[in-house]
């Protein structure tokens, strides 16, 4: 059984459990009604099914390589990219005015799902762009605007994202990148980077990096960063391109796993930039780029999740082994009941995942469509939970499905593992998951908690019709209003990872009990009810537990 796309359950959560009939009813995206939204979502079904879908193998076995400077990149992945760009969907989110579809983030996160579960290792690829193409309308000059956009929404030319350093990883701050002044609208731009995506290729076109880097007086620290694109073909006023920059790629890194997807240590020797936005004020240009990738990202664990359940279920119910007890069964594994677990379990955490990620791309939509600030602020207060949740869903639901496959889960020729190996470093990418809960439990309840108490009062009214949900909601409740009234914010983030699952599984239960709609989402809501939400009790008492005990074991006793 070859991937197939859920557009059944997208559309299902957009028309009986999320709130995108109110997207559809703005002006900005009221021709993104349901009729047009479904056959989109059908569109880039075939996209993924047919096209990437073949590419997922390949990548892994044959994977991009440095060849006298020249990044060659998997078997048919050239193909693939161009199937993508042709098809609009790198720009589908963008702006019109550039050559964008405009459609809402919501749909577009539904395609990038779709993506992600055929052939993870390419869809990087437009995902680096989109974040570009997001940055670039934001913070970008007019000619920045009429230069490059056209030519990332097309697909003609590709984005990447250039933060990190071999000293500065997640304290960005600490980066020793340079800009001088060229004195002509330029700058002279020095420094190297590492874990670059998609660094490079031989697709063609050019690859435009936006990269931090600090200018002779930038202060210490992030707000001494500025943020530049620099592309690796100059280009002239029409885009036609002209000389080489003075950037290169080092090497490639040998990875886990997504070994299809370059990740470049990429130098920059005086590389010709231009700034984008205001002097030292990179790090705000870059957040614009980084806050829908740590959604992407968690699109990303969601794709990985939802391809390796269904490898799985295929596999079960084609694998006969042993007696099976249920008369009537179908005489597989999959009527065994700790495989049946197993498969429930998959089931109904990709269903939350899914879930949580787009009712924050809602929320994002409906507040750059109206520009009501509670819309915002609630999409802001969800994308931790929907980065580190779906990053979390991709890499549990993965290892489940390798024991699901028992031995044949750790012999390659399955499948089952890569999965596993591609997915693991979402849960580090676009800051790791224990950076995503510390800003749960820090910037997001600085508001007194008035966004986490309002996402409560939705969950408290769904919990109505469900008692186990109400429970769960009150022992949430109680957890917050406890990490607000701690000492310090060491406190807090001792116990931030067991909050932020906490507050996914107390939504997974509102979603499912919405979503209960018939018979087979009833029985996975009954399970998730029974199976789920008994687990937010103790993960509140562990939010709130302190810190004493994380330090009462010191790391002397730690290394003995």
């Amino acid at each position: 059984m070859p991937y197939t796309a859920p557009t059944s359950e997208h559309l299902h959560l957009l028309r009986n459990v999320l709130n995108y009939k109110d997207v559809a009813a703005t002006e900005r995206f009221e021709e993104a009604g349901d009729e047009m939204v479904s056959a989109i979502l059908y569109e880039a079904a075939k996209m993924a099914q047919d096209v990437l879908a073949p590419l997922q193998r390949p990548g892994d076995l044959e994977p991009a390589h440095l060849e006298n400077g020249v990044v060659r990149t998997a078997p048919g992945y050239g193909d693939g990219y161009r199937a993508i760009a042709d098809g609009g969907w790198v720009g589908a989110a963008a702006d019109p005015e550039h050559g964008g579809m405009g459609l809402p983030l919501t749909v577009t996160t539904c395609v990038g799902e779709m993506m992600a579960s055929a052939c993870l290792s390419l869809s990087l690829n437009p995902l680096m762009t989109q974040g570009q193409i997001e940055a670039l309308e934001a913070h970008g000059s007019d000619e920045i605007k009429a230069l490059y956009l056209p030519k990332l929404i097309s697909g003609e030319w590709t984005g990447t994202m250039n933060l990190t350093e071999p000293q500065a990883g997640s304290d960005v701050g600490a980066l020793r990148s340079k800009a001088i002044d060229n004195g002509n609208g330029t700058y002279a731009v020095s420094g190297q980077k590492i874990y670059i995506s998609w660094g490079d290729h031989d697709f063609g076109g050019n690859v435009c990096h936006l990269v931090l880097a600090r200018l002779p007086d930038g202060v210490a620290g992030t707000k001494g960063i500025s943020l530049f694109i620099v592309p690796k073909f100059i280009p002239d006023a029409d885009g036609n391109l002209g000389a080489a920059n003075s950037l290169r790629v080092v090497s490639l890194e040998h990875k886990m796993g997504l070994h299809g997807s370059p990740t470049a240590v990429m130098e920059f020797d005086g590389a010709t930039g231009w700034m984008v936005g205001a002097p030292n004020g990179g790090m705000a240009a870059m957040f614009t780029m980084m806050n829908n990738a740590r959604l992407g990202v968690g699109t990303e664990g969601l794709g990985v999740a939802e391809a390796a359940f269904q490898k799985a279920l295929e596999f079960a119910l084609d694998r006969k082994q042993g007696k099976t007890p249920v008369e009537g069964g179908t005489g597989s594994i999959a009527d065994h009941a700790d495989v049946r677990r197993m498969l429930i379990t998959m089931k109904a955490q990709i269903a939350v995942a899914r879930a949580i990620i787009l009712d924050t791309a809602i929320n994002a939509d409906l507040a750059n469509a109206t520009g009501d600030g509670s819309f915002k602020t609630r999409a802001a207060f969800l994308t931790p939970i929907a980065k580190a949740f779906g990053t979390d869903t991709g890499s549990e639901v993965a290892d489940l499905g390798i024991q699901v496959h028992g031995g044949m889960g750790f012999i390659e020729e399955t499948g089952a593992a890569q999965f596993a190996r591609d997915v693991r470093v979402t849960r580090i990418y676009e800051g790791t998951n224990g950076i995503q809960s510390m800003d749960l439990v820090a910037r997001k309840l600085m508001d007194g908690g008035t966004a986490a108490f309002a996402v409560l009062d939705d969950i408290k009214a769904t919990g109505a019709n469900n008692p186990a949900l109400a429970a769960a909601e009150i022992a949430l409740r109680q957890a917050t209003e406890t990490l607000l009234a701690s000492d310090t914010l060491n406190s807090r983030f001792a116990g931030a990872s067991a909050y932020l699952r906490a507050f996914a599984l107390t939504l997974g239960g509102h979603y499912l009990t919405r979503g209960a709609t018939d018979d087979n989402r009833i029985a996975l809501n009954a399970f998730y009810t029974a199976h789920f939400l008994p687990q937010v009790s103790a993960l509140c008492a562990s939010a709130t537990a302190g810190d004493a005990l994380l330090y009462a074991l010191n790391t002397d006793a730690l290394a003995g």
